[in-house]
């Protein structure tokens, strides 16, 4: 039975303990590595992906030091996301296929403005700025208009 999006295992190394989780707009999973089979106009709701300790601390590092883009060192395999499908499964139901522009167009504004506050906000943390950084960068990368 399905039972939604659950947590997965780094996606850089696979190791199961995990400490950092990343939401990127479903647009972003074409950036991933061995990302072909999935359809990301399918997908329900934001792409998760998870890092181990030692694994995060390279992501940190390659987005604020670098300004690199890690997700094509990212499996795919590894993400956390729901499939239209699984939900017709579940519910025996055929849905329309999922508009994602309100999640892109809410990710876009949330990331702009956590790269705009983040020195002023105290509450900020430097996972927010990666993560902010990174849905920015590929949306950049795959030709999606800045709302």
């Amino acid at each position: 039975m399905y039972t939604g999006k659950t947590e997965q295992p780094c996606c850089l190394c696979g190791d199961p303990d995990t400490t950092t989780r990343l939401d990127l707009p479903p647009r972003a999973v074409q950036l991933l590595k061995n990302s072909g089979p999935i359809a990301w106009r399918d997908i329900v709701g934001e792409v998760s992906i998870h890092f181990c300790a030692s694994d995060w601390g390279l992501v940190r590092e390659l987005v604020l030091d670098m300004g690199l883009n890690p997700l094509s060192r990212c499996n795919a395999a590894r993400a956390s996301l729901d499939i239209r499908e699984d939900f017709e499964a579940l519910l025996n139901d055929v849905r329309d296929e999922p508009d994602q522009t309100d999640l892109e167009a809410r990710m876009q504004r949330e990331s702009r403005r956590v790269i705009r506050e983040f020195d002023e906000d105290e509450l900020s943390e430097q996972r927010d700025l990666v993560e902010a950084k990174i849905r920015l960068w590929s949306f950049e990368e795959l030709g999606v208009a800045a709302v």
